[in-house]
């Protein structure tokens, strides 16, 4: 057989076989928006399963107990057996005392880690710093709970004698502590993605590189920062193990920071561990402070992207 034969045979079965991956990527591209779909409308069925089941039984726990009671009650005593008390006000308070305390801890020293790894740190030490700050949000949430309650509560003690062993301040500064890779990273995002042309200008104009950092790079990425810092709060107000392990199971409705609380994670937690059977009032009652809890996130969503957007516009 002549070379040009072997050459022609050669050539047809190629085509024969780019024409079978033709069909084969035509067929896996007809497929793939499909599964897509499908993927999508499982997460979507997902999200409206969970809503319904905390509506229905939220509801079943309204006919029991008044919905004025539940929202303005100072009270929540809900194992008391001659008159239980679902007054939610000092779970809401419990929640916020250890939110604010790991928004304090963890907002300014994210962003600082932020401006660092953006602005001033080389390739080499980004590559080592960031994947290490990355770390401690893979840390489990139940180790930071024995930390907060075995190290930093006792360090507190000896600066604050009035402390008590379960005490809002403690899981706070921990729950900061495990918020503030996420705050660090998304920030620094958002911050490495303003082109060098901003900085570049504001540079040529004068200004020294801690100006450019903060008045004008920190300004640019400000809907990403603010996005970056809402959801870490949102992961503190539904915190579940470090606040249960160190914060006590005491819903207080006062402001003093020194002593044990209660959080609506804890007392999830507390109820969901078989302290109440099913069908009962304190049962149903996990479901109303979980959808309590749900609209705290929603709301902090909404107004997250509200800001967002109107950054984004500015800028």
């Amino acid at each position: 057989m002549s070379s040009q034969g072997i050459e022609k045979k050669q050539s047809v079965q190629e085509l024969i076989a780019q024409s079978r991956n033709k069909k084969g990527k035509k067929i896996i591209e007809k497929l793939m928006p499909l599964i897509l779909i499908i993927t999508a409308f499982i997460s979507v069925l997902t999200t409206i399963g969970i809503i319904f089941t905390l509506i229905f039984e939220t509801f079943e726990f309204f006919q029991r107990v008044s919905i004025t009671d539940y929202l303005f009650g100072t009270e929540w005593l809900p194992f008391s057996g001659s008159e239980p008390l679902y007054g939610v006000l000092p779970l809401i308070l419990g929640t916020l005392k250890v939110s604010v305390i790991a928004a304090c801890v963890a907002v300014p020293l994210g962003i600082a880690a932020a401006v660092y790894l953006s602005e001033y740190a080389s390739d080499k030490t980004r590559r080592i710093i960031k994947p290490i700050l990355e770390v401690l949000a893979g840390v489990p949430t139940i180790v930071y709970g024995f930390f907060a309650l075995t190290f930093v509560t006792p360090l507190l003690q000896q600066l604050i004698p009035s402390l008590k062993i379960f005490n809002a301040l403690s899981p706070g500064i921990v729950v900061g502590i495990m918020i503030l890779p996420m705050i660090a990273s998304l920030s620094e995002d958002a911050m490495s993605s303003v082109p060098n042309s901003i900085r570049e200008g504001a540079l040529a104009i004068g200004a020294t590189k801690l100006e450019v950092a903060l008045k004008v790079v920190l300004p640019a990425a400000l809907s990403g920062i603010i996005s970056s810092v809402v959801l870490a709060v949102s992961r503190a107000i539904g915190e579940t193990m470090i606040v249960s392990l160190a914060g006590g199971a005491t819903p207080n409705f006062e402001f003093n920071v020194t002593g044990s609380i209660q959080t609506m994670t804890a007392y999830i937690v507390q109820v969901s561990s078989g302290d109440a059977g099913y069908g009962t009032t304190i049962y149903y009652s996990i479901y109303a402070v979980g959808f309590t809890l749900f609209i705290f996130t929603l709301l902090m969503n909404l107004l997250a992207q509200y800001i967002s957007k109107r950054f984004r516009e500015e800028y």
